[in-house]
């Protein structure tokens, strides 16, 4: 019987790929462990035993940015943690450890190293993280979701995304989602419609640029399904046809019944995007390192998606991107065609393989 160590968590970029992999390992074999390295702070420590896996948790070691008291406790730290992953590995019998980034990770290819067992990394995002990097050069098994990713032995596996998102790649369960879908959101039948998301926090311009064109996009033609997130300064604009909502806890229907997206640029997103054909406008986040535009290139190269910057994405922008491509039903069914030739929907079935090398010593 297998046993393996799935390490990462903090944010649902991580814990996303990290479950998907875990349900298709335990689905390709009922009888293996399948054990989470994480922290007590990050979203894991509630998704985790949701899902039905036993997370071991481990401190969070953030890596120092400054010399401060926190980097002078930081190698010890690391070390501690280190140790304690190689007693977990070898108590727990662990044969293989699979990283996916996050706090977790770094302390899990280092304490796997020091136990002698193969480790796996995955990496989501087109700019890789620190613990990656690192990890990277001592493994030949690197599985990364987009081509442009530069880290040492990288293979192309693409996401791992939910089997419920990826099953919409059937166009007749997306036909039956989408009709589920309509009746849930209360959206027109007789209609397209648009999904408008920023993610699970929103995104404040692109709420504002189309909560102020709802009376345009309604009068276009369309349904819109606007997912505005928990912190949104709009509010629903009350006009027939435009459904606003907080949040939504059924993504894989609101991605079955659009026909096209207004959409931050992050790594899952994408993915999902690709693998069911959704053709999109992308709003990249602006802040930080700037990964979710070049997350993004790969499916704007294949001509599945067209990006605007997030200092001009206004309601004057949606008038002169977004409705002229809503206008062409021809242009959409092209774009669908190329993001859905840019996307891996087998991204699961592809790291677990690459972990089956790992297990057997190939390289």
């Amino acid at each position: 019987m297998t046993t393996y160590l799935l390490a990462g968590g903090g944010t649902a970029g991580h814990v996303n790929p990290l479950l998907a992999t875990a349900d298709e390992l335990r689905r390709r074999d009922p009888s293996c462990t399948v054990l989470v390295l994480g922290t007590a702070e990050g979203l894991e420590a509630r998704l985790v035993p949701a899902r039905g896996y036993e997370l071991l948790t481990i401190p969070k070691l953030p890596f120092p940015r400054r010399p401060n008291a926190a980097a002078l406790r930081f190698p010890g730290g690391l070390r501690r943690t280190i140790a304690q992953v190689a007693r977990i590995v070898r108590e727990r019998g662990v044969d293989v450890v699979v990283g996916f980034g996050g706090y977790a990770s770094a302390p899990g290819y280092l304490g796997a190293r020091r136990a002698r067992v193969p480790f796996v990394i995955h990496e989501g995002n087109a700019m890789p993280g620190l613990a990656n990097r690192l990890g990277a050069r001592f493994s030949p098994w690197v599985g990364v979701t987009f081509a442009s990713t530069k880290l040492p032995h990288a293979r192309l596996t693409g996401m791992p995304l939910r089997r419920e998102v990826t099953a919409l790649a059937d166009p007749a369960v997306r036909a039956a989602a989408a009709g589920e879908a309509q009746e849930l959101f209360g959206l027109d039948p007789a209609r397209p419609t648009l999904l408008v998301t920023g993610g699970s926090l929103g995104a404040r311009r692109i709420n504002a640029a189309v909560h102020g064109s709802a009376g345009a996009l309604v009068g276009a033609g369309w349904n819109v399904l606007h997912i505005a997130g928990n912190r949104a300064e709009v509010a629903d604009p009350g006009v027939a046809g435009y459904v606003f909502l907080d949040y939504c806890d059924r993504m894989d229907l609101a991605l079955a019944v659009a026909s096209f997206a207004v959409s931050r640029a992050g790594a899952s997103t994408l993915s999902e995007f690709g693998a069911i054909g959704l053709p999109s406008v992308l709003v990249p986040y602006a802040v930080g390192n700037g990964e979710q535009r070049f997350n993004a290139r790969d499916l704007l190269d294949s001509g599945g998606a067209v990006l605007v910057e997030d200092a001009s994405f206004t309601a004057q922008k949606v008038a002169e991107v977004v409705l002229p491509i809503l206008a062409d039903p021809a242009r959409i069914e092209t774009m669908a065609v190329a993001a859905r030739g840019a996307g891996i929907p087998d991204g699961d079935a592809r790291l677990a393989a690459l972990v089956d090398e790992a297990l057997a010593g190939r390289a």
